[in-house]
C-alpha cells in the first residue's frame, strides 16, 4: 500500500518561513474584489479567491496577500465552473472550447445518450494525448454495450450475451466512468427490454452509480411522457442506480403537465432513491429526422433495411401512418421540424412532394439521405417547472465542438439561464441557478473536489457580469457566441480572458473512484461532523501504516468546516496537519472534506481530500474505510480501526 512520502520530499516551491507567510501570503493568482457565489446555494457574499498549484488556496480578505496574477472582479460574480453532465463534445472540440468556454462550463461528461466508446480507459487516454482545454470525464453507454453484443437487430440475448455487456459495464466503471447512459429512445438499445436493461446495468449497484436516461416514448403507451420517465425510475429503482431524466422535456399531448411527472420523481428521492435531472433552456430539440419518428419495428436492422421497407407498398403505408401518429402525439408538427440538411421545414417539405401527411415526407427524405433536424416538442410552462425542480442541473445537450452543429444550445444553454430566465424572467435566483450548473452537478456525478468554490476544491471558477450575461445563438444563427463571461479558469489556469480564449489546454480527464458515490447534494441547513480517531491498514491487512486524528464539524451558518486533520506515519512519525478547510459533504454513511495541510519539516502548504465510508461496498465484510489524496503525493487509502 503506498504511503504519504513526507520524508524527503522535493519541494515544488521555494519554503517561505510561517511567520512571513502568515504576514503576506503569495498566490499563483487572486480573483479580487468579486462577489462569490460559491455553489452551495447560500447567499452570495464578498470574498478574494486565492489559487495555488490549481487548487483554491484562499476564500476571503486576501488584501494583503500578492499574486503572479491578479483578476479584478469588481462588479462581477464568481461561481465554480460550470458542469455539463450531458456532452456530446468531439475530441477535436476539447482541444479548442470555445463554444463551451464563453459558457462558463469547465467540465465536460461525455457519451451521453447510451453512446460512446466501450474502453473508457483508452478514450481517456486519447483525450490525454490530445491535450484538453476542459475537464473530461466520461460514462459508459447502454446503447453501445447492446449493439457491440446483439448487432442493429431486434431479439433477444443470450445469458451468455447477458453475462458479456454486464462485464462491459463494470470494467468501465473499475475504468472511472460516472455513470451508466443510456438512450433508451434510440435503435438498437430500443429492443431491449425493461427487465433485460435491469438485468446488464445492474453491477452498477456496487458503484452507487447514476443512470442518467433519454427516455423511451413509445407508441406501446401511446406515446407518454410520463409512462417513459416512469420506466426510467423504475430501472433505476430495480438496478440500483440513481436514475437522472435526461435533458428532461413533457412532451405531446402531456404537455403543460410536468408537476405530475415531477412529483412522482420527488416522492422517489422521499422514498429513498435519488431521482434527479438535467435540462436545457429550449423548446426543441435536435436528433435525425427519422430515430424518434419512423417507428422502432421499421428500423430494425438499421437505415438499409428500413429502405427495403419503403419499397414493400403496405410496410410503407403502415410506416407512414404510425410515423403520422408519431409527430403528432410527440412534437409540435410539420412546422415546428426543420431539416438542417436542407434548411427548409418539414411542412416546405411536404407541399413540395405535394403530401398532406409528413409522415410520408419523412420517409421521402429518408430514401436518399438520414438528416439532422431539429424537433420541436415543448411548452413554456413545463421549461420553467423543470428549471426549478431542486434536482434538475443545467446542461446542455452539446459539448465542446469547433463549429456550429444546428442547435443554439451549443453556444447559448448556460447564459441563456443566467440572462433570461434569472436576471430577466426571475425563474431562479443567482444562486439557485449557480448551484444547479456547479455543486449539483458535480454531486449527481459523485466528483468531491469540484463543484463548490471552497478551500482544496479544484480551482475551476467562472467569472462572470451578471448585467450583461446572455444567449446570442439562435436557431437561424447557432454559432452566435454568447456574452457576460469574462474570465474561466481550469485547474488554476486562465481559459478565457476578458472574454477571449486564451488556447491554454490545462483540461484533465477525471475519473470516478470507487468512494465517489452519485448523490444528493446535502442540505446546508444541518449540521455535518467527520470523526476519525485510530489506525489505518492496508485494505488486505498488515501492519498499521498511519494515525488518525480528525475531528471536524460544519454548522449550518457556517461556508467552511473548523477543526483538526492530524495524519502521522506509524513507521517515521512524519505528519501532515490540517490548517484550513472547505465544505464537509455527506450523506448517510460518508462523509468527505477538501483543505489545506501542512507537511511537517518543509511547512509547505498542500490542498487535500479527504473521504471517509462508514461501510465500504467495495471492500471484503465492508469496514470503515479512509481514502486521502494530497496534493502531488500519492493516494492513501485503507481500513479504520
Amino acid at each position: 500500500m503506498p504511503r504519504l512520502p513526507l520524508v524527503s520530499l522535493v519541494l515544488l516551491t521555494a519554503v517561505v518561513s510561517v511567520g512571513a507567510s502568515r504576514l503576506a501570503p503569495s498566490y499563483d493568482l487572486i480573483v479580487r474584489g468579486g462577489t462569490v457565489i460559491d455553489g452551495s446555494g447560500r447567499p452570495r457574499f464578498a470574498a478574494d479567491v486565492g489559487v495555488t498549484r490549481g487548487y483554491i488556496a484562499a476564500v476571503g480578505d486576501l488584501s494583503l496577500a500578492t499574486a503572479t496574477r491578479v483578476i479584478d472582479g469588481r462588479g462581477l460574480f464568481v461561481a465554480p465552473g460550470f458542469i455539463n453532465l450531458h456532452s456530446h463534445a468531439e475530441l477535436d472540440g476539447l482541444q479548442v472550447a470555445d463554444n463551451m468556454l464563453s459558457q462558463g462550463v469547465t467540465t465536460e461528461i461525455l457519451n451521453a445518450d447510451g453512446s460512446g466508446s466501450l474502453a473508457i480507459a483508452a478514450q481517456l487516454r486519447t483525450i490525454d494525448s490530445a491535450g484538453t482545454v476542459l475537464n473530461a470525464g466520461a460514462n459508459i453507454g447502454f446503447n453501445s454495450v447492446w449493439e457491440a453484443v446483439m448487432g442493429e437487430t431486434d431479439h433477444r440475448p443470450t445469458a451468455a450475451d447477458i453475462t458479456r455487456m454486464q462485464r462491459f459495464i463494470s470494467d468501465n466503471l473499475a475504468a472511472g466512468a460516472f455513470g451508466v447512459s443510456a438512450g433508451l429512445d434510440y435503435k438498437p438499445g430500443y429492443y431491449a427490454t425493461e427487465d433485460e436493461v435491469v438485468q446488464i446495468v445492474s453491477p452498477a449497484r456496487v458503484w452507487r452509480s447514476n443512470f442518467p436516461n433519454h427516455d423511451r416514448v413509445r407508441a406501446e403507451s401511446n406515446f407518454s411522457a410520463r409512462a417513459a420517465v416512469e420506466e426510467t425510475m423504475r430501472i433505476g429503482q430495480r438496478a440500483g442506480l440513481n436514475p437522472v431524466i435526461t435533458h428532461m422535456k413533457v412532451t405531446g399531448r402531456e404537455r403543460g403537465h410536468g408537476d405530475v411527472v415531477l412529483g412522482e420523481m420527488a416522492a422517489l428521492s422521499r422514498g429513498g432513491v435519488y431521482t434527479a435531472a438535467d435540462v436545457y433552456p429550449y423548446l426543441s430539440g435536435m436528433t435525425g429526422l427519422g430515430a424518434l419518428i419512423i417507428p422502432g419495428w421499421a428500423q430494425d436492422g438499421g437505415l438499409d433495411s428500413t429502405r427495403k421497407r419503403f419499397a414493400d407498398p403496405a410496410l410503407r403505408k403502415r410506416i407512414v401512418q404510425e410515423s403520422d401518429e408519431a409527430i403528432a402525439r410527440r412534437f409540435t408538427g410539420a412546422d415546428g421540424i426543420l431539416v438542417l440538411s436542407t434548411g427548409r421545414t418539414l411542412s416546405d417539405h411536404m407541399r413540395e412532394f405535394g403530401t398532406s401527411s409528413p409522415g410520408e415526407a419523412v420517409v421521402r427524405l429518408h430514401e436518399t439521405d438520414a438528416p439532422m433536424a431539429i424537433l420541436g416538442f415543448g411548452d413554456e410552462r413545463d421549461l420553467i417547472r423543470i428549471l426549478r425542480f431542486p434536482a434538475a442541473a443545467i446542461s446542455c445537450d452539446c459539448g465542446a465542438t469547433v463549429g456550429p452543429t444546428g442547435h443554439p444550445r451549443n453556444y447559448g444553454t448556460f447564459p441563456r439561464v443566467l440572462g433570461r430566465y434569472v436576471r430577466e424572467d426571475h425563474v431562479l435566483s443567482w444562486e439557485d441557478a449557480v448551484r444547479k450548473m456547479s455543486a449539483l452537478p458535480a454531486t449527481i456525478a459523485g466528483m468531491v473536489d469540484r463543484g463548490y468554490i471552497a478551500v482544496g476544491m479544484a480551482a475551476d471558477l467562472t467569472v462572470f457580469d451578471s448585467a450583461t450575461v446572455i444567449d446570442r445563438a439562435t436557431f437561424k444563427e447557432p454559432g452566435l457566441r454568447s456574452l457576460g463571461i469574462r474570465y474561466v479558469l481550469v485547474n488554476g489556469q486562465v481559459a478565457l480572458s476578458d472574454g477571449a480564449a486564451t488556447g491554454v489546454r490545462a483540461g484533465r480527464t477525471l475519473r470516478r473512484g470507487s468512494w465517489m458515490p452519485s448523490r444528493p447534494q446535502d442540505a446546508t441547513t444541518s449540521a455535518r461532523r467527520m470523526e476519525l480517531h485510530g489506525s489505518l491498514f492496508g485494505l488486505d491487512g498488515g501492519a498499521a501504516t498511519h494515525r488518525l486524528a480528525v475531528t471536524l464539524q460544519q454548522r449550518p451558518s457556517t461556508r467552511n468546516a473548523t477543526g483538526s486533520v492530524v495524519i502521522t506515519d506509524a513507521s517515521t512519525g512524519a505528519l501532515v496537519r490540517g490548517i484550513s478547510y472547505g465544505v464537509v459533504q455527506a450523506m448517510r454513511g460518508w462523509t468527505s472534506v477538501t483543505g489545506r495541510v501542512r507537511l511537517q519539516g518543509s511547512g509547505e502548504e498542500r490542498a487535500f481530500t479527504l473521504t471517509v465510508e462508514s461501510a465500504d461496498p467495495h471492500v471484503a465484510q465492508r469496514p470503515r474505510t479512509m481514502t486521502m489524496d494530497v496534493e502531488g503525493m500519492s493516494r492513501v487509502r485503507g481500513v479504520v480501526r
